[in-house]
């Protein structure tokens, strides 16, 4: 485990964080080396439980709000002390679920002048899984990564350091204690009704996960009073909860345990903070079903979290160089190189497909009428079309949309990224439907756009059906009710051209035109005819 402290010599530069949750608040600041490490000068949380009550009511209370305006105060008020030059604040589940929380928003920037941001689930994901990188090698595992927090859980699948999906599940220990652990103790009835719950929500979202994860990597309260009740029981020393490493068994010994103390005795339990001894049992409930619901059975704890994420960020746009021409202006494909070789893509055929695909581009560009500006997005997703191998090859046409929409695919906009992940999506199997929510959330173009570039990477890709590379060169021909390519290749690629005529059903349909296909060897002028 990597720490972010350094002892290289500084920028002078000082950045604060701040992380409004559902349970706590709490403070980050620091002062930023060079290399974009950072060093920890100031650290404060508060628990204000500002999601209290909020799963029965739809509104943030009164008094969570008056406690969590005197917190932010006090907390910019320490973070001004430091003379940083920056400071940023998000707010996650409570507030971004409350009916009052735009409300709560303006209260705070008229009484503190502060502005808070709220961040989607996607977003808090993304700033999660940023702090766990930064800390854990995740390059040659799968992993879960979950942010267990007062309102809800970030859920985020890791292949090989590379993110498949996020999910955000309202399953944080606040919202659960209230909603299903009424008694205290809590009854088995009670325990059985929130586990079902919990199974519900895994099922709606989630659903059968695709991959086995190696390791599941836990952020958030209930994650490190966890690992300090376990530290305490094992009666050992530590430096600290992260990277402690637990198992199932011991977490499900810990929550028998805890689930029959009352709450006096819970505030007694050696490593647990009595601030959380009143929402333990829901929030460590949540981490041994999904530890069973993903079949893992290794726990590594981490000791960061939203607001580490949101400080990498911030030293990211701080730090951050002017980027080269070709990036800003979206034409330059070496970070999708990269990111394929992370994904790792069968290279040799994802640069052939994407040779041929932008040959039949080219050629049929003016009488198919195609987007001058979209060579790039179909090449970028020939590149990528086979990413989702990386999860598995049964579904890997839409594991390569998830990696593709969640990937740092440095040269492309959003934009672009959306529209790529699309084509990657529908090289193979069902054609885009409307059904499929991805697609229809495209705008009418886009939407014109995902189907003309799918349907050509599709005749690209089945051209090299045998991975052999045996297709060197195409010529096309376009007249109106066909498409006759010509193959150029040393030996007859009857493999290939089946997989095209197979794969070509897509552009006969989009299109309105009958594909044929007619091989002709590169060493004479004999050819032969297909489709």
């Amino acid at each position: 485990m990597n720490s972010p402290s350094s002892t290289s010599s500084v920028t002078g530069k000082r950045l604060a964080a701040i992380d409004m949750g559902s349970n706590s608040i709490r403070l980050l600041v620091t002062e930023v080396a060079p290399d974009g490490s950072y060093r920890v000068l100031d650290d404060e949380k508060q628990t204000t439980r500002l999601a209290l009550g909020l799963a029965q009511s739809g509104v943030l209370s009164d008094a969570s709000m008056r406690k969590s305006l005197e917190a932010l105060g006090r907390m910019k008020t320490i973070a001004e002390g430091y003379g940083v030059e920056r400071l940023e604040a998000i707010a996650t589940s409570a507030v971004r679920e409350a009916g009052n929380g735009v409300a709560f928003l303006k209260q705070i920037r008229t009484q503190l002048k502060l502005d808070v941001e709220v961040i989607s689930p996607s977003e808090e994901g993304q700033l999660s899984f940023a702090s766990v990188a930064r800390h854990f090698d995740l390059k040659s595992r799968n992993a879960v990564a979950v942010d267990l927090g007062g309102g809800s859980a970030e859920i985020v699948l890791v292949a090989n350091g590379v993110v498949e999906e996020i999910y955000s599940l309202p399953l944080g220990a606040v919202r659960l204690t209230d909603s299903f652990l009424p008694s205290d103790p809590c009854t088995d009835r009670e325990q059985a009704r929130l586990k079902r719950h919990i199974h519900k929500c895994f099922a709606q979202a989630i659903g059968k996960a695709e991959f086995v994860p190696h390791v599941m990597i836990g952020a958030g309260g209930t994650f490190t009073a966890l690992a300090n009740i376990s530290m305490r029981r094992r009666n050992q020393a530590y430096p600290g909860v992260g990277g402690y490493d637990m198992n199932r068994a011991e977490v499900r010994h810990i929550l028998d345990n805890l689930k029959d103390l009352p709450l006096r005795g819970r505030r007694e339990v050696p490593g647990l903070n009595a601030d959380r001894a009143d929402i333990i049992v829901a929030g460590v409930t949540v981490i041994e079903r999904l530890m069973k619901l993903f079949r893992v059975n290794r726990l590594l704890i981490h000791d960061q979290g939203v607001r580490d994420g949101l400080m990498l960020r911030m030293i990211g746009r701080t730090l951050r160089r002017k980027p080269h021409a070709a990036e800003e202006d979206g034409n330059s494909l070496e970070g999708v190189r990269q990111f394929a070789t992370a994904c790792a893509v069968e290279q040799i055929h994802a640069e052939h497909v994407a040779r041929l695909a932008l040959q039949l581009f080219e050629q049929l560009q003016g009488p198919l009428r195609l987007g001058r500006g979209d060579a790039l997005v179909l090449e970028a997703a020939a590149l990528l079309h086979e990413v989702g191998n990386l999860i598995n090859y049964e579904r890997h046409h839409h594991h390569s949309y998830h990696l593709i929409m969640h990937g740092n695919l440095r040269g492309l906009s959003p934009h672009q990224r959306e529209l790529v992940a699309n084509v990657a999506r529908y090289h193979r199997r069902a054609g885009p439907k409307l059904k499929h929510e991805n697609f229809a959330s495209l705008s009418a173009a886009d939407q014109q756009t995902v189907l003309h570039l799918s349907a050509i990477l599709r005749v690209a890709d089945g051209l090299d059906r045998t991975h052999m590379q045996r297709v060197e060169r195409l010529e096309c021909q376009c007249r109106a009710d066909r498409v006759v390519i010509e193959v150029r290749a040393k030996r007859a690629p009857d493999v290939d051209l089946w997989g095209a005529q197979q794969k070509g059903k897509l552009f006969e349909k989009v299109f309105g035109r009958k594909l044929k296909f007619a091989w002709q060897s590169a060493g004479d002028a004999n050819s032969r005819g297909k489709g």
